[in-house]
């Protein structure tokens, strides 16, 4: 498990033995899975757990503005 950002009370990870696709998982109070291209090209969420929404809604808006420097951890750790 890599911690590859900070901010906001969010911590964002990449599983250096997940799988594909390309995906990361937030943390806060609790966690969050978030594809790193979805159906449209954006990030898309795959489940969350005991997210409060607004925590959620943090997430999703930093993982959009973080996504092409996370795809490029994912790709560094998963080749």
């Amino acid at each position: 498990m890599v911690t590859i950002h900070r901010a906001h009370g969010l911590r964002v990870i990449i599983f250096t033995d997940d799988h594909e696709p390309a995906h990361v998982h937030v943390f806060c109070d609790g966690q969050a899975k978030i594809n790193l291209i979805g159906p449209d090209g954006a990030p898309a969420l795959v489940w969350a757990e005991d997210m409060k929404a607004n925590d959620l809604r943090r997430a999703m808006r930093l993982v959009r503005e973080q996504q092409g420097e996370f795809l490029a951890k994912w790709r560094a750790i998963h080749g």
